[in-house]
């Protein structure tokens, strides 16, 4: 294993805790595709948490204007899934402090608890598991501009953009792994429902 794991070494480490399977599967949206990634379930064995968190971490650091800026620097994630790999990461860089953004329902606007907010001017660095679609990154960036905050970058496990994957391109993007799947925009123009493929059908 190398210090910052190679994108094949990740690929296998999912594979090998089946957060990375291989099927037909449907989002909530209607989408469809042959590869379904749940970052969180590699996060369930705490040797795996710490490759991919240190990993991260060493990409980050490897970032000489982020390196410059880590004793200042705020790491604020999406609850819950974030969680882990933003206190992994937070932890192996010593940032200064880590927060999250909440939410009552899955439909529900993204909030902060009461006194836990960016202040104006923070330097903030924006991580998650995983940046599919990236819409709730996006939610979660205008939460954290509309208090002021600096957000300096976007660090991710892995990035497994789909289609309409929303674009940071004025926001440095650090990852570990880049994966392609195949997608489809329904049920008409799957490829794997023409075979006659079973389909599971994602929760969220």
């Amino acid at each position: 294993m190398h210090l910052v794991p190679t994108n094949d070494e990740v690929i296998g480490m999912l594979r090998e805790t089946g957060a990375l399977r291989d099927g037909h599967f449907e989002y909530p949206n209607g989408m469809h595709t042959d590869e379904y990634l749940q970052v969180a379930l590699a996060f369930r064995y705490y040797q795996y948490a710490k490759i991919l968190s240190v990993g991260l971490s060493r990409r980050l650091r490897a970032d000489t204007e982020i390196r410059a800026m880590l004793k200042e620097l705020s790491i604020v994630c999406p609850n819950t899934g974030g969680l882990p790999i933003a206190f992994g990461v937070c932890e192996a860089v010593r940032a200064r402090q880590l927060y999250w953004a909440e939410q009552d329902t899955d439909t529900s606007p993204m909030r902060f608890r009461q006194f836990v907010e960016p202040e104006r001017g923070e330097k903030v660095l924006l991580v998650d598991d995983i940046l599919r679609s990236g819409r709730r990154l996006t939610e979660l960036r205008g939460l954290v501009e509309s208090k002021g905050a600096q957000i300096v970058g976007l660090a991710v496990a892995v990035y497994q953009p789909n289609p309409s994957v929303a674009h940071f391109s004025d926001i440095p993007l650090f990852y570990l792994a880049k994966m392609d799947a195949s997608y489809y925009k329904d049920s008409a123009s799957c490829e794997l429902c023409q075979k006659g493929m079973a389909v599971d059908k994602i929760w969220t």
